[in-house]
Order: C-alpha cells, then sequence, then structure tokens
C-alpha cells in the first residue's frame, strides 16, 4: 500500500517513519499543501492524507480519483476543509483524526486565565520595566460562571478541568453527555445571559458558521471573555472587532482565526500580512491571539499521524475505522 502525505512537519516526520514500518506502508512525504497544481504526485497512491490549509473541493477530490486514490485522511479533527458531500457522491471514503482531548482543554484553561488576570498587558509593561499595577486588576475563576457551548471530548475534559476551580459551569449542546458530572446543561440563550466567560467547542458547519455574532454578542452580559479553540468561522470577526471596541467585550482569547489559511503554521516574519481583520485584532491589550497550537502536544501529534495513515489501512482493508466520517 502507498500512501502521500501532504502539509508534512518536522515533528511529524518520525512518527510517519514508525508508523510506515510497523504498518508495512510506503509513504510519500511532501510539505506542499493539497491543491490541483500538485495532485499528480499522488499518482499511483492508494491514499491521501493530509492537514487543514488545503481546500479539497469536488474538482481536486474527483482528480484524485482518477489518479488511483480510494481513500483520504485528515490528520486533524475538523474536517470542514473536506467537500464530505462530493466525496461520499463518488464514493471516496474519508476519515477524520481523533486524540487525546487533554492538551485543547488544558490550553483553554489557560486562556481563560492569561484574559482574566491581564496577562498580555502585564508582558507588555513588563518589556519596557513598567511595573505599575493600575489596569491590570484581575478577577477570579472561582467566582465566575463559565458557559461551555459544546460538550463533545474537549467541551467535557474542559467542564472536569474547571471543577477543580470551583467555578459555576453551564454547558450547551443538542446533545448531552457525560459532562453532566461536572456542569449544568442549560439553553442557549441563558448560556449567554449569565456567562462571565464563554467558550466554544464545535464543529464547523453550516449551522454553526458564525454562530458567535452581533446578535448572540447582544445577549451577553458586558465584559464578557470569549474563548475559541476550536474552529475560526466559528466566530465573526467583524463582530468581535465591534464588541471590543464599543467595551462590551472584556476581552478575547483565540487559538485560530478566521481566514488564518496561509498564515498560521508558517514563517512569515518577512511578509505582509493581507488579513487586515487579524492584525487589527491583535493590537488590543485584552486580545490574546495564538498560532492554532492548542493541539500542538507530543501525544496529540503522534494520534494524528498514527489515525492519518492507520485510517486509510483500515478502510481500505476493512472498509472500517473509528473516525470513518
Amino acid at each position: 500500500m502507498k500512501i502521500i502525505a501532504y502539509e508534512v512537519r518536522e515533528d511529524e516526520r518520525q512518527y510517519f517513519d514508525e508508523l510506515g514500518e510497523k504498518l508495512g506502508v510506503e509513504l510519500v512525504l511532501t510539505e506542499e499543501v493539497p491543491c490541483l497544481g500538485n495532485a499528480s504526485v499522488a499518482t499511483g497512491c492508494d491514499g491521501v492524507t493530509t492537514l487543514g490549509q488545503g481546500n479539497i473541493n469536488a474538482e481536486l477530490l474527483d482528480e484524485y480519483q482518477r489518479l488511483g486514490v480510494r481513500c483520504l485522511s485528515t490528520r486533524t479533527v475538523g474536517y470542514d476543509h473536506i467537500d464530505l458531500a462530493h466525496a461520499k457522491k463518488i464514493g471516496l471514503p474519508v476519515c477524520n483524526a481523533c486524540y487525546g482531548p487533554g492538551g485543547v482543554a488544558e490550553y483553554t484553561v489557560m486562556l481563560m486565565l492569561l484574559c482574566i488576570r491581564h496577562y498580555k498587558a502585564a508582558l507588555w509593561r513588563m518589556q519596557v520595566n513598567d511595573y505599575s499595577l493600575g489596569g491590570l486588576y484581575g478577577r477570579e475563576l472561582r467566582n465566575l460562571t463559565v458557559g461551555i457551548l459544546g460538550t463533545g471530548r474537549i467541551g467535557t475534559q474542559v467542564a472536569q478541568i474547571l471543577s477543580g476551580f470551583g467555578c459555576r459551569v453551564l454547558g450547551y449542546d443538542v446533545y448531552q453527555g457525560k459532562a453532566s458530572q461536572w456542569l449544568t446543561y442549560t439553553d442557549l440563550d441563558t448560556v449567554y445571559r449569565e456567562g462571565d466567560i464563554i467558550t466554544i467547542h464545535l464543529n464547523l458547519n453550516e449551522k454553526t458558521r458564525h454562530m458567535i455574532n452581533r446578535e448572540s454578542i447582544e445577549k451577553m452580559k458586558p465584559g464578557v471573555i470569549l474563548i475559541n479553540c476550536a474552529r475560526g468561522a466559528l466566530m465573526d470577526t467583524d463582530a468581535l472587532i465591534d464588541g471590543i471596541e464599543q467595551k462590551k467585550l472584556g476581552g478575547l482569547g483565540l487559538d485560530c482565526f478566521e481566514h488564518e489559511e496561509g498564515i498560521y503554521h508558517q514563517n512569515r516574519r518577512d511578509d505582509i500580512i493581507s488579513n487586515r481583520s487579524m492584525a487589527y485584532l491583535r493590537q488590543f491589550p485584552n486580545v490574546v491571539m495564538t498560532q492554532h497550537m492548542a493541539f500542538f502536544t507530543d501525544a496529540a501529534v503522534y494520534d494524528m499521524v498514527k489515525c492519518g495513515v492507520e485510517g486509510i489501512c483500515s478502510v481500505l482493508k476493512t472498509g472500517k475505522y473509528e473516525t470513518l466520517l
């Protein structure tokens, strides 16, 4: 079996080597982002595995199938970059990754703490030997209400971690699960109305795109802090900017951003960044932004590569895999 892996980072190569040898798979590794222009490198490959920077649209899926590709995997939990409807239409199976929720959940809570203790502003001052305390008056997590939108594996882990801080935790999800051990389920408007901090852990689709918008922000408490370690497009960037400028939002903790493709996970220090909203929003002292790295731990990266390779092997041999979409 032969598999081509696109968007391969240096931290993944060791795991690809190990899994290729273990599973008896011939692997072709490339740093290129998948597109029609480089689809030909998949010629003769049974499977394609990728990350999330490329747009795997209908045209590209058709080309992969024409080249003989029989299965596609994404080494990410999210799969909004793949035209799943077309993949199903042409009979091309797709699977995604499944890794432990601990890394993202811990990172989410870290962003909450950074925001309520004004760490960014404090760090800036330290760089110029300003040790004053004005404007750094913080709050304690134990006294706050945290709302969690989406209580899958990551949202549930966030609730469990927060239980140790002693704060009140509310949750909203169409499907209510074991998170009820650590939070109280309620309706969406109650989470908006009562949350001092609201964190979102939902898949991105047409129903959830821009779920956080001007209308939903208007329902929230003045000074509410929003956290996003899921997908940037879950939040309307223009609405976030207005909320910060009008001081409706007390802070933002963003590990992802709308239209981050081609920017995040790349060295762009000598380039002009064309995403004006990103450049504008990040300059506020109460906005903490990181480069989509909540997932980036040794354990999670190994699981991502494992799912990427093992998923294709399993689907082609048995027709099944735990994350087959």
